[in-house]
């Protein structure tokens, strides 16, 4: 193993395959790729190297030889580097070994799929790395890309975070919205506890003391703090004393992590992870022959 590295339990491909199909069908269209088709000769044998153009956090190896494997189930695809490990630039971080057709078609596919998720893992990884003197844990949020959600929230754990609701199923999370449309925070975790099952867990955003003040007076498990400066944010804390958990939310981004985390919170949750992280920049390196 790596020194720097995350142990992380690969996804159940059930959960993979058909955004995998969807992408491949998005890119070969209506008659497949032209290109490949008209320069590749039949029984053409190649070999080609993923690597790292410049260093990150890897994730979503098992998402690219899904890419390879639907076009050719002969495919070989060796991973060198896997998810939850870094790499430098330069390094290899997966060999693909098989007819040279499904590798070119496949290429740009496996690709998008594994930069987009090793960024998001990379910028985890510096989230994480930023706030490691306090105990707050750094999580993702549901500002995801449509249709990729299993995807990225399975990136940031490969980063070292943690995953905040994966939908809106999972648990309660009562909004300001929620509470002008309820009339008040009391009103709306009244209504939210009459038909809540018992193992709901019950979180309450908040843009003030005054209204932590309101919703520490309810049967909740969690505060959201929402765009809170630093020095409001450790009197927050500071007033719920451990009675619930506190998250750190809104802003919160690598510039400001740091100050947030020292607050004292929880959790800090960050969208910016998800939605704005930078893809890494990779290639696949081909060669003709195995």
């Amino acid at each position: 193993m790596k020194q720097n590295s995350q142990r992380i339990a690969p996804l159940h491909p059930v959960l993979y395959e058909e955004i995998v199909n969807r992408a491949l069908l998005e890119d070969l269209g209506r008659t497949g790729d032209i290109t490949t088709d008209a320069i590749v000769c039949a029984g053409d044998r190649a070999a080609a190297k993923i690597i790292a153009r410049g260093p990150g956090r890897i994730a979503g190896t098992d998402v690219a030889r899904s890419a390879f494997l639907r076009l050719d189930s002969g495919i070989l695809f060796d991973v060198v580097t896997r998810d939850g490990q870094d790499v430098e630039a330069g390094e290899t971080i997966a060999v693909v070994r098989g007819g040279a057709g499904p590798i070119l078609s496949g290429e740009r596919t496996a690709l998008n799929f594994l930069s987009h998720l090793c960024g998001i893992a990379t910028a985890t990884r510096a989230i994480v790395e930023i706030v490691a003197p306090y105990p707050a844990r750094v999580v993702c949020t549901r500002k995801t890309t449509p249709g990729l959600r299993v995807l990225e929230k399975y990136a940031v754990r490969a980063g070292g975070g943690f995953n905040h609701r994966f939908g809106l199923d999972d648990a309660v999370l009562i909004k300001d919205n929620h509470i002008i449309v309820a009339g008040s925070v009391s009103e709306a975790v009244r209504r939210v506890r009459r038909s809540a099952g018992h193992m709901v867990k019950v979180e309450v955003e908040v843009d003030s003391l005054e209204q932590l003040e309101s919703a520490l007076r309810e049967n909740i498990d969690a505060v959201l703090l929402d765009n809170m400066g630093p020095e409001v944010l450790s009197e927050a804390v500071r007033r719920v004393n451990g009675r619930v958990l506190t998250e750190a939310s809104g802003g919160v981004t690598p510039q400001t992590a740091r100050a947030a985390a020292a607050s004292g919170v929880d959790i800090l949750s960050l969208g910016w992870l998800t939605h704005s992280a930078p893809a890494l920049d990779l290639s696949l390196d081909i060669t003709i022959g195995e």
